[in-house]
């Protein structure tokens, strides 16, 4: 049996909007890492972990990463 349209159109819509906002998300992620300095190669590895793990990359980045920045001068 398809779901009516209404409630089709409406999960196609939060499935778009979902993956608008973590994509979003992602770019902010690695725009931050970028436009910071960290020790060591701790950058390097922010970035591929963003990369590599998308959206989780991202949440575990800001959850976490946001630490290890450097002071800036």
């Amino acid at each position: 049996m398809l779901l009516p349209l209404a409630i089709s159109s409406a999960l196609i819509l939060f499935i778009v909007l979902f993956a608008l906002f973590t994509l979003v998300i992602t770019i902010v992620a690695l725009v931050d890492i970028l436009g910071n300095e960290f020790k060591d190669n701790d950058k390097l590895i922010w970035v591929l972990v963003v990369i590599f793990l998308g959206f989780i990359g991202a949440i575990l980045y800001f959850a976490m990463g946001q630490q290890q920045k450097l002071p800036k001068t």
